[in-house]
């Protein structure tokens, strides 16, 4: 069973990037049609996919978020990262990678990032 731990800063401050790491454990990052994605979940608001990059390195984003984020992968460290810029308050949320096949089948415990002075 694949295994994902999310790691970074759990604060960060207004106008910088945030970035964060997925560490995969239990099976390879380019398992034919494994997709690694990023979901987060701000206070008291639902679940938001930022976006993907596929076993292939084909990379997915979402309209709201496209123009702020980057998302690649280290195939020799079977990890893969997210790179969130320009960051404001509204970005603080509990940050999730997972793994998909069309749906997250595989999720991280999350880590919390907030946006602060």
């Amino acid at each position: 069973q694949v295994q994902l731990q999310e790691s970074g800063p759990g604060l960060v401050k207004p106008s910088q990037t945030l970035s964060l790491t997925c560490t995969v454990s239990g099976g390879s990052i380019t398992t034919n049609y494994y997709y690694w994605s990023w979901i987060r979940q701000a206070p008291g608001k639902g679940l938001e996919w930022m976006g993907a990059i596929a076993y292939s390195g084909s990379l997915y984003d979402s309209p709201s978020l496209k123009s702020r984020t980057s998302i690649s992968k280290d195939t020799a460290k079977n990890q893969f990262t997210l790179q969130l810029s320009s960051v404001t308050p509204e970005d603080t949320a509990v940050y999730y990678c997972t793994k998909e096949i069309g749906t997250p089948t595989d999720w991280g415990q999350g880590t919390q990032v907030t946006v602060s002075l």
